[in-house]
């Protein structure tokens, strides 16, 4: 016996809410000539409704299911074809008023994250563009002008300045590493450790689970941002199998601890930065990467920012053990200079990613490395940027500081 059933457009059956109508188009599985699937118009199910063909209906849908296909190819192109696509719509995403291209969202689009977003952004190539702005001669009659509208930006007092004359400095560059009168900073003498440069505390205290913070909140891997421990042979240690065993290869004596401090140098600071005590430098390690901006703001929103931007660590050894130094760049920040190291050289075009340079100061003529002295001229800056310290010190170490409060070269940091 033959059982017929009814067919599936037969234009007799009741009618059906216009909600209820679903659109289905295949897509062909591969390239070539002539009409695929994919190429058919689509199949519509369900009856029409009362006074609305099938032709209409598909009308109805189509402006959503077009956005739909063309969102969709999105996940077959390669990456950078992807960024150039997707981020367009992305500024205008978080850059139109009243939510205007919200409704892309409904139909399956995302767009790149604020912090995706901003890591795209060129900023060595553009650090590397502001320090070449920086190195041209400015005319005499344009000096006084542009370097009163820094000064009122920013906040800076020339009268601690070594050399008052705006007319003097003749860019940008010179007016950034301007010096200091020499009673301006005068050094704390009372405490083992002083501020390095001026700036903004950011955070201190004692370093727990082999972490650093950043900011409150916010932390890095202490392994990630000074790289495997190095030997005076300048030969790696065997990889860390764990947080204590790292730790241990940076403290050198029993009962002390590691602690920490991170200062935010301002665009408007001095920026030169100096010995923070009587230590000796054994070890330069330089970490090419990003150069984002490393305001506080940022730091609370990008995790692990200073693993990710380029920086030189200094380590060597004080009284108490073990002692670094790390000058960390930041946009338009690209330079970093060691008086004492010529070789350094940052920001440099190519560079691959997770990559260091290791330079030691111990050699067969000098076996002990270059010593400092508290308080003597170490590095500068340009712009401004952050310097962080990791050393071991005994438990009975304690910080004189607040966080978020502002300091100054010469002024103490901790004692014991």
């Amino acid at each position: 016996m033959v059982r017929s059933c009814p067919s599936r457009r037969n234009p007799t059956v009741p009618r059906h809410d216009l909600r209820k109508v679903r659109v289905h188009v295949q897509r062909p599985r591969g390239g070539g000539g002539g009409r695929g699937l994919g190429d058919q118009p689509p199949q519509l199910e369900g009856p029409a409704p009362g006074g609305l063909s099938r032709r209409a209906r598909f009308r109805l849908h189509f402006p959503q299911l077009a956005l739909r296909r063309r969102l969709g190819q999105l996940s077959c192109m390669s990456r950078p074809t992807l960024k150039l696509r997707s981020w367009p719509l992305t500024v205008l995403y978080y850059l139109l008023p009243f939510g205007a291209l919200r409704p892309l969202s409904r139909v399956g689009w995302r767009p790149v994250s604020r912090v995706a977003l901003y890591k795209s952004v060129p900023t060595r190539l553009l650090s590397r563009a502001w320090g070449r702005l920086n190195q041209v001669e400015l005319p005499h009659w344009l000096r006084r002008p542009v370097y009163s509208l820094y000064i009122w930006t920013f906040g800076v007092n020339m009268k601690e300045a070594a050399v008052e004359d705006l007319h003097h400095y003749r860019n940008l560059s010179e007016f950034f590493r301007r010096k200091l009168k020499p009673q301006a900073r005068p050094v704390c003498g009372l405490h083992s450790v002083i501020s390095p440069s001026d700036g903004k505390i950011l955070n201190f205290g004692q370093v727990k689970n082999c972490e650093v913070e950043q900011v409150k909140g916010v932390t890095y891997s202490l392994e990630s941002f000074l790289g495997p421990r190095t030997s005076t042979e300048d030969l790696p240690f065997p990889p860390a199998t764990s947080c204590s065993s790292f730790r241990s290869q940076l403290v050198t004596r029993e009962g002390n601890e590691l602690y920490h401090c991170v200062i935010y140098l301002a665009p408007g600071d001095y920026h030169c930065f100096h010995s923070p005590t009587d230590w000796t430098v054994s070890h330069r390690r330089h970490f090419p990467g990003s150069l984002m901006s490393v305001n506080p703001g940022m730091a609370r929103w990008i995790k692990e920012l200073f693993c990710h931007n380029e920086r030189v660590v200094l380590t060597g050894d004080w009284k108490h053990g073990f002692f670094s130094l790390t000058a960390v760049g930041a946009t338009n920040v690209g330079s970093i200079r060691i008086y004492f190291d010529r070789d350094l050289h940052t920001n440099s075009p190519r560079y691959s990613k997770g990559s260091y340079n290791d330079f030691s100061f111990v050699t067969h003529a000098n076996k002990e490395g270059i010593p400092m002295r508290k308080g003597e001229h170490l590095g500068e800056f340009n712009l401004g940027s952050t310097i962080v310290l990791i050393f071991e010190a005994p438990k009975d170490f304690n910080f004189k500081l607040k966080a978020g409060q502002k300091i100054r070269f010469g002024e103490a940091l901790g004692s014991l």
